[in-house]
């Protein structure tokens, strides 16, 4: 049913966002897919590189690492934003597209009442893309 899975990843935040990269791996094995980690960066120093190409080279170490994980092909793609937390949702979009990705797995957030004035990037994603968006929200008690 699946080919390419598209997994967003904050190379800072990566303990946040395990839930949804273990169930982006069970997938993948399931439907013997293709996993692409996708890493957006800004051309400025960082918390997780100080330059796109050191991001990059972190992005692909990271990917191969998965892989050797849960057994499944990898790949990485990073993207460079000028302002990566506002461009976040039309980037992502355009790298569904880029990518070939059949499903997105990504994290999410409990909902919030302000939600309704700034919507999720889930949502957005979700409602701009042929792709199916698998939301994972981190458990309950933590």
């Amino acid at each position: 049913m699946f080919k390419k899975i598209m997994v967003p990843v904050d190379l800072a935040h990566l303990e946040l966002i395990e839930p949804s990269l273990q169930a982006a791996a069970d997938l993948a094995r399931h439907y013997q897919a293709e996993v692409c980690y996708v890493g957006v960066t800004a051309s400025t120093p960082g918390s997780a590189a100080h330059t796109p190409e050191e991001y990059a080279t972190k992005l692909e170490a990271f990917a191969k690492e998965r892989g050797k994980l849960h057994g499944q092909p990898v790949s990485s793609k990073t993207i460079v934003s000028p302002d990566p937390i506002a461009d976040l949702d039309d980037t992502l979009i355009k790298a569904i597209e880029d990518v070939g990705a059949d499903l997105v797995v990504m994290p999410t957030h409990p909902p919030k009442h302000a939600d309704a004035v700034i919507p999720s990037h889930g949502g957005k994603v979700a409602t701009h893309t042929k792709a199916s968006i698998f939301l994972v929200r981190p458990s309950a008690g933590k």
